[in-house]
């Protein structure tokens, strides 16, 4: 074992050390393995691997500091120390690293990559946060722009809708990249479909068509399996609930990984990419799904503008319930990491509230 701090590639304002066992593996390259706490990834008993790049960098020419940080951009690494950038470990990002590597040393730098297992001063858990914090900015400046989109007025001939779908095109390239470098499947890729959605539906309307396609899937008998994201949070807890108590009521529930994912015959995907529910303009899942499904009950419309203000934090109804909600749901996520026992938990906190707005407005 051997404690990298003080090391002469960390800056003197680097706190906590790393311990790691090591091996050489290639020049300037190390190899290293870590103790790990539980895995932050349902499934992944061995904890996630991480790749580091420790790295020092001339002070002049300042240009190579804004090079290697934009690179480091690109790559979608984050920064765990001065100087210590983070990537899950894999085939890819292990190349990623070492050209860039390469670079650093091409102008001058120094570094060294690691394979790591966190043990101690961050946890797994706090390092994909950091990922998902970082790609969710990321999202919400795509989202900006393209809510702005839907403000352009259109006109009468085509120019418009030409000009709407020029820019859509373009910023579903960079979501397309930032979906690349979306390591752990952060929430906010469903809202951008969501509002993509609604500026094709906007320039190249499809008529009724999509939403009687909608409905018909929701026939399919009972007991279908429906797929969702892991590490569920309040749209898909409240959408869980919503097709298990008003629309198959033998509903059972599959989590899988945000990435790659390939249905099999007869699963219907939702709140998550390329599902058959899922955000839809400004509509969280939860509404997408009441409206293909018809319901129209007051207590459902209720409870779906508070699963809307929580899920798209945009304020459109102004849910004074919103709040308290939200920090139930906080609650029963950070009490478990097993998505079957937030759904048990979070059925509870739905039924109660249905229970609550049927009541009142009798």
């Amino acid at each position: 074992m051997v404690h990298l701090y003080p090391h002469p590639l960390l800056k003197e304002d680097t706190h906590e050390s790393l311990t790691i066992q090591y091996t050489h593996s290639g020049e300037g390259t190390l190899r290293s393995r870590m103790h790990t706490s539980p895995p932050p990834v349902p499934g992944d008993k061995g904890g996630v691997r991480w790749l580091l790049l420790i790295h020092q960098l001339p002070a002049k020419p300042a240009y190579l500091r804004v090079k290697i940080w934009r690179r480091l951009q690109s790559l979608g690494a984050v920064a765990v120390k001065n100087a210590v950038h983070a990537l899950p470990a894999n085939a890819g990002t292990q190349e990623d690293f070492e050209w860039l590597l390469s670079e650093i040393r091409d102008g001058g730098g120094d570094g060294l990559i690691c394979e790591a297992r966190l043990m101690d001063g961050l946890s797994d858990d706090e390092v994909v946060s950091m990922f998902n914090k970082a790609r969710e900015a990321d999202y919400d400046t795509l989202i900006k722009e393209a809510r702005a989109l839907l403000t352009m007025p259109l006109g009468e001939d085509a120019k418009g809708k030409t000009e709407v779908r020029s820019r859509l095109s373009r910023l579903q390239a960079a979501a397309k990249q930032i979906s690349e470098i979306d390591f752990f499947g952060a929430n906010r890729r469903e809202v951008l479909e969501g509002v993509f959605s609604q500026l094709q539906a906007v320039t190249a309307p499809a008529g009724q068509e999509i939403m009687a396609k909608k409905a018909n899937i929701l026939t399919a008998k009972n007991g279908t399996t429906w797929v969702t994201r892991r590490d569920v949070y309040v749209d898909r807890i409240a959408s869980a609930w919503l097709i298990r108590r008003f629309i198959d009521k033998e509903a059972k529930f599959k989590f899988v990984t945000a990435k790659g994912y390939k249905p099999r015959a007869g699963e219907i995907r939702f709140d998550m990419f390329e599902a058959e529910f899922t955000h839809e303009g400004d509509l969280c899942t939860f509404e997408v799904l009441l409206r293909a499904a018809g319901l129209s009950e007051a207590a459902l419309r209720a409870i779906s503008e508070i699963v809307h203000d929580i899920d798209l934090k945009d304020a459109k109804f102004g849910r004074e319930e919103a709040a308290g909600i939200a920090r139930l749901i906080d609650g029963l996520v950070i009490a478990s990491r097993d998505d079957n026992l937030r759904l048990e938990r979070g059925f509870g906190v739905f039924d109660d509230l249905n229970a609550y707005f049927s009541k009142r407005r009798r």
